[in-house]
């Protein structure tokens, strides 16, 4: 019965799928992405593939998600429809529940309702510079690697006031060790340029950053 249904929500949204894959100057052909939602923790209930963005979880006939699963490629969630709201990075593997994929944010919050793949994500040649202040003033740093902890790397403060993403993609975390808000950060997103924290975001309300990895693929 559930691979009758499942099949049949496939033909559904075929509007969803890539015929091919994309591809970008000096990074070859992009992955294939994949992922499949589900309605209920743990992979249960509900459930539809899809292979590119879906703008509002709604349209597809899902009340919600609360289960992931990523085949290939990397994408970000977005806690209301349209891609706006708390970010939640999604690398390949499995997200049983809401805490796998939030990032310990310091409220709950269970709503899960549009995503996108991250097509320029390229762990081993992604660059950024982050800067002290708006506009790309002040002491500023390049980043080519993962960073647990920005203090310990050297930066003065628990702030990033702007970014210039040269290539690739970032995951940005409001506190050490990857927790808190996250703010995903790409090269082809407004030109990689993020002037001010409030262009990090729909959800963004302090500039704070304390670690920054890159995004696996």
């Amino acid at each position: 019965m559930r691979s009758a249904m499942r099949a049949s929500e496939m033909n559904r949204f075929t509007r969803t799928h890539m015929t091919s894959p994309m591809s970008f100057p000096s990074m070859g052909t992009a992955p294939y992405f994949k992922v499949t939602v589900f309605e209920r923790e743990h992979f249960q209930g509900k459930c539809i593939e899809f292979t590119s963005e879906c703008c509002n979880i709604h349209n597809c006939g899902l009340d919600n998600i609360r289960s992931i699963r990523v085949e290939s490629g990397a994408w970000v969630g977005f806690e209301h429809h349209d891609f706006q709201g708390q970010q939640f990075i999604l690398e390949r593997g499995e997200y049983p529940n809401w805490e796998a994929y939030s990032g310990s944010l310091s409220y709950h919050n269970e709503y899960f309702m549009s995503f996108r793949p991250i097509y320029c994500a390229s762990h081993q040649h992604s660059r950024m510079m982050i800067f002290e202040k708006e506009n790309f003033m002040g002491r500023s740093t390049e980043l080519c690697d993962d960073y647990p902890s920005l203090k310990a790397m050297g930066w003065a403060t628990p702030e990033v006031g702007s970014m210039h993403v040269q290539s690739g993609a970032f995951v940005c975390y409001e506190y050490p060790g990857y927790r808190g808000q996250q703010y995903i950060m790409e090269c082809e997103k407004h030109s990689g340029d993020y002037q001010h924290w409030r262009n990090w975001g729909s959800h963004c309300q302090t500039p704070k950053v304390q670690s920054i990895r890159r995004i696996r693929h």
